[in-house]
């Protein structure tokens, strides 16, 4: 399965919950409910100049102005754009990768405060949630600490690897989730000094 066809799906299962739970639902962004998300997700795609809000402070501005009219168009309206697929830009090449990272992530933002268990995941979705760990991370979060990544199916990947040794382990959804800022939702364990866990813990992270 190409990663544009795992993308596909996932977007599809992410619009299924979206539905499901309406457009006042909380989710894992701060401060944000369902409509904001959707409509973040559509901006993010549909709107490159709103996009680059996302990297450069001083255009978070233009991004929310963008979202704002965005969720002016309505709940059931975002709905219908995200379940058109993403634009061929974002489902081909490296972008559907990434985007099968993005679209997971926030997929899980209305799933886990809606009380919902961490999913049993086919094997070509965390094959490509494997790929892209790491990929945003930056080694400054964690100084002194050399973190490497495992999964209960064997795998290890070498984050860092100057400092006291620290393993995060869980499957490679949970580790996304954990890398991405969502912590405390994610189903992880650590494996470590104690002064090395702290470290982790303490360090921002986020998408």
């Amino acid at each position: 399965m190409s990663a544009t066809q795992v993308l596909l799906e996932e977007r599809a299962a992410m619009c299924d919950t979206f539905e499901k739970v309406g457009p006042d639902a909380p989710t894992l962004d701060e401060g944000w409910v369902t409509l904001d998300l959707a409509a973040h997700l559509v901006a993010r795609e549909a709107r490159s100049d709103a996009a680059v809000g996302l990297v450069v402070p001083f255009l978070a501005g233009h991004l929310q102005r963008v979202m704002d009219k965005y969720k002016g168009r309505g709940y059931d309206k975002l709905l219908s754009m995200l379940r058109t697929g993403p634009p061929w830009m974002h489902r081909t090449g490296p972008l559907a990768t990434a985007n099968v990272t993005e679209n997971f992530i926030h997929h899980e933002d209305v799933r886990r405060p809606a009380g919902e268990s961490p999913r049993t995941l086919n094997r070509e979705m965390e094959d490509v949630l494997w790929k892209m760990l790491g990929f945003a991370f930056s080694k400054k979060s964690i100084p002194g600490v050399a973190l490497t990544l495992r999964s209960p199916d064997g795998r290890e990947k070498q984050l860092t690897k100057e400092g006291t040794p620290l393993a995060l382990i869980g499957a490679p959804g949970e580790l996304v989730l954990y890398l991405s800022g969502r912590k405390e939702a994610a189903v992880v364990t650590l494996d470590g000094t104690d002064d090395a866990v702290a470290v982790l813990q303490d360090a921002k992270f986020g998408v």
